[in-house]
């Protein structure tokens, strides 16, 4: 890919979502941090790229700005087809069924489609690149979003899924929580 990391700021910029809210940052912020995250743990630039746009069509969770299905293959065009599926994913994906799977070894592994309910197959470097992009966007949040304990078992579950500096970055994270009294 020749595009460079300002390319892609650009384009955000250009589709004026930059200035969106997004847990008391910018879209474009909260997604810069996602990707300067993913660089952080050593994620491949594939995966960085699909953390910059991770939700670049609108989620479960974030329906702030979205990208209309039209111009897929822009983007995939601009970040390159793994890291456009991996978005595309991350953005479509039904929450639950990502989680109901983490503790399974082996693919072949099955996410429903959040909309239209397709039910949509994985190898495991697929899942396990969809896993880290969704916990490092929830890490990256979750201090500002005070959702401690939003699905925090399921992500708890990725973090020792993909052991090493995503369990790391889960304790660092969470160990900054604040007491209950």
């Amino acid at each position: 890919m020749s595009v460079g990391f300002r390319e892609m700021t650009d384009y955000i910029v250009s589709l004026g979502a930059a200035d969106i809210g997004h847990t008391d940052k910018t879209y474009l912020a909260h997604n810069i941090g996602v990707y300067n995250d993913l660089k952080k743990w050593g994620c491949s630039e594939e995966l960085c790229r699909a953390g910059l746009f991770h939700s670049i069509y609108g989620t479960q969770g974030f329906q702030g700005f979205k990208l209309p299905l039209e111009r897929q293959s822009e983007l995939r065009g601009l970040i390159g087809e793994h890291a456009e599926k991996i978005a595309f994913l991350n953005c479509f994906m039904d929450r639950a069924s990502l989680a109901v799977q983490l503790e399974e070894p082996e693919a072949p592994y099955t996410i429903v489609h959040r909309e239209s309910r397709q039910e949509i197959v994985l190898t495991k470097a697929e899942y396990d690149d969809l896993a880290c992009l969704h916990l490092c966007d929830w890490l990256e949040q979750v201090e500002r979003a005070g959702g401690w304990d939003n699905r925090r078992a399921d992500y708890r579950k990725m973090a020792e899924r993909l052991g090493g500096v995503a369990l790391a970055s889960y304790d660092a994270v969470f160990a900054r929580e604040p007491s209950r009294v």
